[in-house]
């Protein structure tokens, strides 16, 4: 058994000793969701059958994931799922309207599976990984 200067604090945003460069991580992965959903040409990382819908899966369970972690209210929680769920849908329609890109029920389904999944492993067998990734780095950055 460890030592009580081992504990962690609770999981909290105050707890965070790194909070502006989680933060600012998450943004720039929305950023990434953004860019890529909107460019003409995202980048073809896989190329299988159905490939596109795991990529959405992926991206928007890192994404949920990610602002789960920094976030651990159920309450803001359940925000980030709607505000998530709705960019997937916003994203789809603007694809839509584009003129390049185009308009997927697939891909928004792929999308909200990805929110549900991140969410779902990040308040599971993920939960508080990055607050504890959060003070081994800070303790090595002292």
């Amino acid at each position: 058994m460890g030592r009580n200067t081992d504990l962690l604090p609770p999981v909290s945003p105050n707890n965070f000793q790194l909070l502006p460069l989680w933060v600012s991580i998450g943004w720039g992965l929305l950023a990434l969701i953004v860019y890529f959903s909107l460019t003409a040409s995202p980048p073809e990382i896989l190329e299988f059958a159905f490939a596109d819908k795991l990529k959405h899966l992926f991206a928007y369970s890192v994404l949920m994931g990610w602002f789960t972690q920094l976030y651990p209210s159920l309450k803001v929680q359940l925000v980030w799922v709607v505000a998530f769920f709705l960019l997937g849908v916003t994203m789809e329609f603007v694809q839509g309207w584009s003129g390049y890109r185009f308009f997927d029920l697939a891909d928004m389904a792929a999308n909200l599976l990805g929110v549900l999944l991140g969410w779902w492993l990040s308040t599971r067998w993920l939960a508080g990984s990055l607050f504890r990734v959060d003070h081994a780095l800070s303790r090595l950055l002292r």
